[in-house]
């Protein structure tokens, strides 16, 4: 059975493309990071977002100074500020992998209000076809109410956009889980 970022991978594998423009919202550890960079290639572009710096550190590290990517020490709510203009309605994708960065300070999370503003801000610049992951994690404190306002707002998206989701089969466990909105007009 996949997990949720390997069946978000695997989802936007399918779907991007060489020179594609894409953003990380969430780097960490840079992993979703490089994996979007090898897709889009050189051609493309990778826009990556982190709060913390430790992040943004051992993401540099990983990426072994990939030209394609640029990397802000900014929260994904500033996406809209920090992106060029030039990406409005261009972006094939954008990443999210919530919750706390693995291995670091698990007292700095996402958080709702923040993640709702990223997540509107991105679909604002979504090309057509393209999709918007986001791999909730309800099991650390918080989580679950930030899961529960992102699929409620997924839930109410206008016509433009379909959502679905995947691998909330049993709640009781907490089991990470994919969300996944796509502009279809």
């Amino acid at each position: 059975m996949l997990r949720a970022y390997e069946l978000s991978h695997l989802l936007l594998r399918r779907s991007l493309q060489a020179g594609d423009w894409v953003v990380d919202a969430t780097v960490g550890n840079g992993h979703d990071t490089l994996f979007l960079a090898q897709i889009v290639g050189p051609k493309g572009c990778v826009f990556g977002f982190d709060v913390q710096e430790e992040a943004l550190r051992t993401a540099k590290k990983r990426l072994h100074g990939l030209a394609q990517v640029t990397l802000f020490h900014n929260g994904h709510e500033h996406l809209s500020d920090r992106l060029p203009k030039s990406a409005s309605d261009q972006l094939a994708a954008v990443m999210f992998n919530l919750g706390y960065l693995p291995g670091g300070d698990k007292a700095i999370v996402t958080r709702t209000e923040t993640t709702l503003s990223a997540v509107e801000q991105a679909l604002s610049k979504l090309k057509d076809r393209g999709l918007v992951t986001l791999v909730l994690y309800p099991g650390h404190p918080g989580g679950a109410d930030e899961a529960e306002a992102v699929r409620s707002f997924a839930a109410n998206l206008p016509e433009a956009f379909h959502a679905s989701q995947y691998g909330r089969i049993n709640c009781l466990h907490r089991a990470p889980e994919l969300l996944v909105i796509e502009r279809v007009s």
